[in-house]
């Protein structure tokens, strides 16, 4: 590998680079700094792809990148043989800058390679590109996005043709391919309009919106719950100004919502994403023009999607008449009971229920499917690790899987997706909120409900930002820290084992290691109190950040409140 002035200067070389390209190189000569963040190391291709920020580099999202990553994805397509080839590959994009571009730049090159190509006419959720690949039969998927991330950034992300994300093992073949070849001349293309014309590349649009959005309404369990409260019942939606403008309200509509307010602003497709700092639906002072909305027209609910419509955030009004966040966990484990309790009195349940979350998601989940009957398992972070389990079940014929969450505010039901589906899960909110209007609640009453029935549980995540180089330095040097020199006490609690889940083994303080966790290989340091808490360390796999995931169990509301406080405040220090 040459250093980051020998690559920056064949960079600079290059007659593949745009004379404005070549311009904004030019323009850093003497920042060494920018240099070494743009030229240190290339983009690292894993199961989810590739993500960064939009600029001219080799650790960057440009169109030098998008190039050399299809033509190793087509490498792989084409090694699975020419069946592979003609069923071909499905591509999307959502509302970001260059997304257009840089899809109609992969379907020329996919195309190039022999591989038909299908690709929306604009741009599309992700969960129905998921659809896509199944629907048609697809070998693979490509859907040009960075979910909620700043709008500085755009992605990659790869699927295969169970309409998963990338296995692991085609993600490595990719990424051996791009670290064999030059990415300036390893790529074949082709004319994308003249691709279009002979039939290489097929644009698909409204037929394929009805085809899902068919499979999504089959997803209503009690319809009428939302037609007992309709003429009442209102809801303020915001799609941040990406994906879900089309397909959420549309779903909400059919579902039979009378009083469904778009915020206009945020209605406007724009990658600029104007209104917002960022467009995550994490972070509630995004949803300031949704809450303004919300009490000028009396809503009940606000429903906010992510820009490529996976992620679904809401807000509620509580007593004082305010609006205010349910958590993506919060949201899991009201979804699940409601599921649970919707399906059963619907006679529609299956004889082996089986659901599902990520490690650092509520162990609330858990207990609310035991104590329902429901088979529960946890996986990795990530909905390519549940769509295996869920492959997995369907394999041994063992357990049906009904809804599947991770904290992160992703959640997936039905077999015509593998991943997480914010179209869906909107009308299953709403339809769940309505059920609850119609007994006099609201989603907070609701969840209360739920604390006493099944106990008090409590999270928080925090995210320890460390960006650049020397952020990945420090990431490295604190996990490496934590797994030589594991805390004895954490919040004021004894630590009593430690998964560590990158080599599978369990370890109780003082006795060293005496187990192995059932899967390993994701660098997760989970550690358990003697109060029965949970601290979780992991390195984000997509921004340069480290991730704590605090999760409680007390008595009521107040000992949760404590116990969180604690474990902030030492988690706080892990970051300085």
């Amino acid at each position: 590998m040459r250093n980051y002035m020998e690559e920056y200067q064949r960079w600079l070389d290059s007659p593949a680079l745009s004379e404005e390209e070549w311009g904004e190189l030019n323009a850093i000569r003497e920042d060494e700094k920018e240099i070494r963040e743009r030229f240190f190391a290339p983009l690292e291709f894993g199961t989810a792809g590739l993500r960064g920020t939009m600029k001219t580099g080799l650790h960057n999202m440009n169109i030098h990148i998008i190039r050399h990553a299809t033509q190793a994805f087509a490498d792989v397509i084409c090694a699975e043989g020419e069946a592979a080839m003609k069923k071909g590959i499905v591509i999307a994009h959502d509302c970001r800058l260059n997304g257009r571009q840089f899809a109609e730049e992969a379907a020329a090159v996919m195309a190039a390679n022999g591989i038909y190509v299908r690709i929306f006419d604009e741009l599309r959720p992700t969960p129905e590109l998921s659809f896509a690949v199944r629907y048609y039969g697809a070998t693979a998927g490509l859907n040009v996005t960075a979910s909620h991330n700043p709008k500085e950034y755009n992605g990659y992300k790869v699927y295969w043709s169970d309409g998963a994300q990338l296995p692991p093992q085609h993600a490595d073949h990719i990424a051996q391919r791009m670290a064999e070849t030059d990415l300036f001349t390893c790529y074949k293309t082709c004319d994308y309009k003249e691709a279009v014309k002979n039939g290489a590349i097929a644009v698909i649009g409204e037929e394929t919106d009805e085809a899902f959005l068919g499979e999504v309404m089959k997803q209503a369990i009690n319809p009428g719950a939302v037609a007992a409260v309709a003429d009442e019942f209102r809801i303020v939606y915001t799609p941040f100004h990406g994906c879900g403008y089309k397909l959420v309200p549309e779903a909400l509509k059919r579902l039979g919502m009378k009083h469904v307010f778009p915020v206009p602003e945020q209605m406007v497709i724009d990658g600029n994403f104007p209104t917002v700092v960022s467009p995550n639906p994490e972070n509630p002072e995004g949803f300031y023009l949704a809450v303004a909305l919300a009490k000028k027209v009396d809503s009940d609910l606000i429903i906010g999607t992510d820009p490529d419509s996976d992620r679904v955030g809401t807000m509620v009004r509580n007593a004082d008449g305010e609006y205010v966040t349910i958590t993506g966990n919060q949201m899991g484990v009201l979804l699940l009971d409601y599921i649970i309790q919707a399906r059963k009195t619907a006679g529609s349940m299956p004889p082996s229920p089986g659901t599902m979350c990520s490690l650092v998601s509520t162990p609330m989940a858990r207990t609310v499917a035991e104590k329902n009957g429901v088979h529960f398992e946890d996986t990795f972070t990530g909905f390519k690790f549940m769509a295996e389990r869920v492959a997995t079940w369907e394999a041994a014929n063992s357990y049906q899987y009904i809804f599947a969450f991770e904290e992160s505010y992703g959640y997936m039901v039905g077999d015509y997706v593998r991943d997480k589906d914010a179209v869906t899960i909107s009308m299953l909110i709403a339809e769940m909120a309505a059920w609850y209007h119609a007994k006099g609640m609201t989603l907070l009453d609701a969840l209360n409900a739920l604390y006493e029935k099944y106990g008090w549980y409590m999270e928080k995540t925090l995210n320890l930002v460390m960006p650049g180089v020397d952020g990945l330095e420090k990431m490295r040097a604190l996990m490496k820290d934590l797994r030589e020199n594991p805390p004895q006490n954490i919040g004021g609690e004894e630590v009593i084992r430690l998964r560590d889940y990158l080599d599978g083994t369990i370890n109780v303080m003082g006795l060293g290691k005496v187990d192995k966790t059932p899967y390993f290989g994701s660098n997760v340091l989970f550690f358990e109190l003697a109060d029965g808490s949970i601290f979780i360390v992991r390195p984000s796999g997509t921004e340069p950040k480290i991730k704590v995931y605090i999760l409680v169990r007390g008595e009521n509301r107040e000992a949760c409140d404590g116990k969180i406080e604690r474990c902030v405040q030492f988690a706080e220090k892990l970051g300085k």
